[in-house]
């Protein structure tokens, strides 16, 4: 929990401060001084009396009892200092703005841990080191710039990174967003971005509380904690959208599974970010464009209408807005006409609504009023509206104000002449509107806000499996793949239909087992990773002579410990796999199966555990979805049953933490069934 000493402090010591504002102790105590703190304000520097006009206390003994800290001293002095505050001053709120820890060295991670205990000790809360501080209402905490007006509606916006807080709110302040407060959280010694988003949970107030928070994060420490509180702030009316760094897969491991190949750590990441509800965003521009959205009235459906004078801008957003799922859709009819009687001769209200570059004010009016109140299957409508610089253009935006204030549909302003009307973007912008200046940004950014789910709920039903029994193959296997008898045992403790096996290891037994098993049938190595790459799996076998010749072949290649025998089934072809990512748990995936997991790639994952709802989600959110469905004459599958083997997958997973990676390749499905004929499991204890 945060001391409220670090938030709302009645007096603040700048240990380290300086007159010269160009170093850090001395710009934060400018900033402190600046930003009207009006509690009791310290400097403590062992070489001056006073210092930008405040008492400077060289020795520390004569310092008054102090809430909170900032240290802008060098790293090794710090702990020794902090150490004197928490037991002789009641210390309990620090900000370390030194570097030279965790993030430098292993003595300096010593040191910061040190420093952290020392802390916890005492009760109390520590942001940094290695950070450019925070900034809230109560208190201007910060070295750097820009210091934006606060405003309690605005964004909180937390981050990993001070260097990239400072370039996301400039983005920001330039475009009308505001901040609410601002934490710069370094090397996250203590508290981190789960920390700080737990505390907005905890203490979030309806009437008073800002609904939008910004996230910027290099390491996702505690998931668990980061999906509680964004899907708790979700569900009490806020907005989250976050940027992860470094979602390449230039690092990840090489795997021996379709799903380990699949599923890198940064997908694990998508599938938190789902979860919680929380709308991913991948760069600064990106984040901002989703921020100033989240500040405008939600849009209720997918149907858009652009409202412009200049064509080009008009049909990159149409391309913009089509591409992230939504519709441009035709406007005609009497409604229509008589709008268009309003316009220039050349203007066209099919949507784009083109008013040309002659277009007024009053016209604009005309055109919002009746897509606002006419056009009933248009949810929001866009106008892109800039100027050549022949004249002014304040009463166009003005308008725009107006027309925002009351609309019952939103209203997004893009306003591309940043430049050349940068007066009258300016004043728009003081009236507290948010300019978007880039139309595909912004149809990008609309869409993936419109279509980020809500989030899941923290309690769903999981079906019942034998435990007992999944706990006990689990616990006398070794690590590595398992042996196929125990992934049939496991799949038949968690409930998942598999098709009739029989695993042979001599010709006599094989002879024996198609007897049972009938024809036609189906042979697979054991042991070799990708069986069709070696000639490891045959279909259609229809005799005795062919079942003990293909025995005898397949026992040759290398890396083959048995053969595994199955009838020969159809139907279409499935995929469900799993990996344990470390921090995260486990992800589910699933998409069509065979070769085309590996050739389409089209998957969807979840975290577990996943319910029913859930899972169907994932199904319908395939690309290939038509084909579950059936087309051109194919029928479609029984897609509860799919849903039932990713829920009941992610019920044995829950039981069996061990398992690494799993393979369901391929499931074949009908019309009433879905049956799973290959799998793979690996376990890791």
């Amino acid at each position: 929990m945060i001391a409220k000493e670090l938030i709302n402090p009645l007096s603040i010591v700048v240990v380290g401060g300086s007159n010269d504002i160009h170093k850090p102790g001395g710009k934060i105590l400018k900033n402190l001084v600046d930003g009207g703190f009006s509690g009791h304000l310290y400097v403590s520097n062992p070489k001056e009396d006073e210092i930008q006009g405040i008492k400077s206390y060289r020795d520390l003994n004569e310092l008054p009892q102090t809430d909170l800290a900032i240290i802008a001293i060098a790293a090794k002095y710090s702990l020794q200092t902090i150490k004197f505050l928490t037991e002789n001053k009641k210390t309990k709120g620090f900000i370390i703005l030194s570097a030279g820890f965790s993030e430098e060295s292993e003595e300096g991670a010593v040191l910061e841990q040190q420093i952290v205990q020392q802390i916890n000790k005492y009760g109390g809360s520590l942001i940094g080191p290695n950070c450019t501080g925070i900034l809230t209402t109560n208190h201007h905490s910060v070295f750097t710039e820009p210091i934006p007006k606060l405003d309690p509606k605005g964004c909180d916006f937390i981050s990993g990174s001070g260097a990239t807080a400072c370039f996301i709110m400039e983005a920001g302040i330039d475009k009308g967003l505001s901040f609410a407060s601002v934490f710069s959280v370094g090397n996250s010694a203590q508290i981190g971005v789960e920390e700080v988003l737990e505390y907005l949970d905890d203490t979030f107030d309806a009437e008073k509380s800002s609904k939008v928070k910004l996230l910027y994060i290099e390491n996702i420490d505690k998931p668990e904690k980061l999906l509680k509180h964004a899907r708790s702030l979700i569900n009490k009316g806020c907005k989250i959208a976050a940027v992860k760094a470094g979602s390449s897969d230039a690092g990840s491991r090489a795997a021996s599974s379709h799903t380990g190949a699949l599923a890198s750590p940064d997908v694990a990441v998508d599938a938190l970010f789902k979860k919680a509800g929380i709308v991913r965003c991948y760069g600064r521009e990106d984040l901002i464009t989703v921020a100033s959205i989240f500040m405008h009235a939600e849009l209720k459906g997918k149907n858009i209408a652009i409202i412009t004078h200049a064509g080009g801008p008009a049909v990159m957003l149409t391309d913009a807005l089509s591409k992230a799922g939504l519709e441009v859709p035709t406007i005609e009819g009497s409604a229509a006409e008589e709008l268009k009687k309003k316009l220039f001769s050349g203007s066209s209200v099919a949507n784009p609504i083109d008013f040309l570059a002659t277009g007024t004010a009053e016209q604009l009016g005309s055109i919002i009023d009746a897509v606002d109140t006419k056009f009933d299957h248009i949810d929001g409508m866009v106008v892109i509206f800039g100027t050549p610089g022949l004249s002014p253009i304040f009463d166009v935006y003005e308008l725009l104000d107006e027309k925002m204030r009351t609309a019952k549909k939103p209203i997004y302003p893009v306003l591309p002449s940043t430049y050349t009307a940068k007066a009258e973007v300016n004043s728009f912008i003081e009236k507290g509107r948010i300019n978007f200046p880039d139309e595909v940004i912004f149809g990008e950014a609309l869409g993936r806000v419109f279509h980020t789910p809500k989030p899941i709920p923290e309690k769903v039903h999981i079906p019942e499996v034998d435990i007992a029994y999944i706990r006990a193959i689990i616990d006398s296997s070794e690590d590595g793949y398992l042996l196929p008898r125990q992934v049939r045992s496991l799949l038949d403790g968690a409930g998942i239909p598999r098709a009739i096996e029989a695993t042979v290891y001599t010709a006599e037994l094989a002879a024996e087992k198609a007897r049972d098993i009938g024809f036609p049938m189906v042979m697979k190595v054991v042991g070799p990773v990708h069986k069709s790459d070696v000639g490891g799996v045959v279909l259609n076998i229809k005799d005795e002579e062919t079942c003990l010749k293909e025995f005898e072949r397949m026992m040759q290649i290398p890396d083959t410990t048995a053969v595994l025998m199955q009838p020969m089934l159809s139907g279409t072809e499935l995929f469900v796999g799993a990996k344990s990512e470390e921090k995260f748990g486990h992800m589910v995936l699933c998409g069509l199966g065979g070769i085309f997991i590996e050739v389409l790639k089209d998957v969807q994952y979840g975290l577990t555990p996943i319910g029913n709802d859930e899972a169907i989600t994932m199904i319908k959110s395939l690309k290939s979805y038509k084909i579950i469905e059936g087309v051109r004459g194919q029928a479609g599958i029984d897609q509860q049953a799919f849903a039932d083997v990713l829920v009941r997958l992610s019920a044995l997973l829950q039981v069996a933490p061990e398992i690494a990676e799993l393979d369901l390749n391929p499931l074949l499905a009908t019309p009433d069934k879905v049956i799973a004929v290959d799998a793979r499991i690996r376990v890791e204890k």
